[in-house]
């Protein structure tokens, strides 16, 4: 399957995630949608889904999110599920029941030509925050936003906020040089964590009645698998991937030891407690 066409600026973000970075997802699908399972409930919470929905889930990726809308509005709604990456959209229809009210649709939310006047929900967990110019990206969306509708997101705040991502990636850096710093506007995961820019951005495509509830939460870095589990998953994923990309063997074991010492403090039992802080965005249409 190929890679979507999209918006120029964000062809870096198409490549990435139609190669290693969205591969990685897939191979920790499983775990990944464990691991983030709270942040799934939060949004269901706060969405107030209702049966009949029409509902458009951005940056979708393996279907999580989708899958859990879908419930939620069940026969007589619809789930339009949207992302750049094909390899995970791969697995978000294998995952789907083959009768789930869902489309899975391989496209750039920038550009893509969206129904108007079609979704009650605009929903995503951590898929807004990788566009270019999100300014343009989310006035695509709102056209397709009914008057009545409205908008929640997930994103995270601030890194030193976060030891969910951090505890490893520092551990990672004693082996490392450490990335180029990323500007506060460009794309990434903490992309959305200033609630003054989350604010303009959303204001300037056309949404009002913005509100950033901030909420913190324990991830279990091993989902009940143990020490060895979670430095998969401090390795594997988030900054400290990134920062082994193309490390020689030798570099990429004495860094997972250096993870495996920096999480053993963090362990109960089989599980790995580490804190982590998001974002709750909501918003009217």
């Amino acid at each position: 399957m190929d890679a979507p066409q999209g918006h120029e600026k964000n062809a870096d973000q198409i490549a990435y995630w139609n190669g290693p970075g969205g591969q990685r997802w897939v191979d920790r699908q499983a775990s990944q949608d464990i691991l983030l399972r709270p942040v799934v409930d939060l949004l269901i919470d706060r969405a107030r889904i209702t049966p009949g929905e029409q509902i458009l889930d951005i940056g979708c990726g393996s279907g999580a999110t989708s899958r859990a809308f879908a419930e939620r509005t069940g026969r007589t709604g619809h789930v339009t599920a949207v992302d750049i990456s094909a390899p995970m959209l791969a697995r978000a229809r294998e995952l789907a029941p083959p009768d789930a009210p869902i489309d899975f649709i391989l496209a750039d939310a920038t550009v893509h030509p969206f129904p108007p006047d079609r979704f009650d929900l605009l929903a995503s967990r951590f898929g807004v925050m990788f566009f270019a110019d999100p300014a343009i990206s989310f006035t695509n969306m709102h056209r397709a936003m009914r008057r009545t509708g409205r908008v929640t997101f997930a994103c995270w705040r601030e890194p030193r906020e976060n030891p969910f991502f951090m505890v490893p990636l520092q551990a990672v850096y004693r082996h490392v040089p450490k990335m180029p710093p990323v500007g506060p506007d460009e794309p990434g995961p903490f992309a959305f964590a200033s609630a003054e820019r989350v604010t303009r951005i959303l204001t300037a495509a056309g949404f009002s009645g913005i509100a950033m509830e901030a909420c913190n939460l324990s991830f279990d870095m091993a989902i009940g698998q143990g020490l060895e589990a979670a430095v998969k998953s401090g390795i594997q994923m988030g900054p400290a991937s990134r920062a082994l990309t193309d490390q020689p063997a030798e570099i990429v074991a004495a860094a997972t030891q250096s993870v495996r010492d920096a999480l053993a403090p963090y362990a109960k039992g089989p599980s790995v407690p580490l804190d982590g802080a998001i974002w709750i965005v909501t918003a009217k249409a």
